[in-house]
């Protein structure tokens, strides 16, 4: 049974979101969700990149999704669009 752990990025630093990946994969999750939407993409991609080079080589992108959500205002009006990425990191499999 694969067991999937997400992430949500936010505006925190990318190296909090590069442990919580860390600890996913070592508390056994076979694959790591990475979410995140408008200015949080590129930190998305940045933390994928610090895992997959500087501490799990074996680590490999099995899927990436961009689209558009729609997100509500905060004043209940009404929705606005934001750019939304989703990137599944997972490990090598030993074939």
């Amino acid at each position: 049974m694969p067991h999937e752990s997400a992430i949500l990025i936010g505006k925190k630093p990318p190296m909090n979101y590069v442990l919580a990946c860390l600890t996913s994969f070592h508390e056994g999750a076979e694959e790591v969700v990475i979410k995140a939407r408008g200015r949080s993409i590129t930190t998305a991609v940045d933390v994928v990149e610090i895992v997959r080079r500087k501490f799990m080589p074996s680590a490999v992108v099995k899927e990436i999704k961009i689209g558009t959500e729609e997100v509500p205002l905060r004043e209940g009006t009404g929705t606005k669009r934001a750019s939304s990425i989703m990137i599944k990191l997972g490990k090598k499999s030993e074939a």
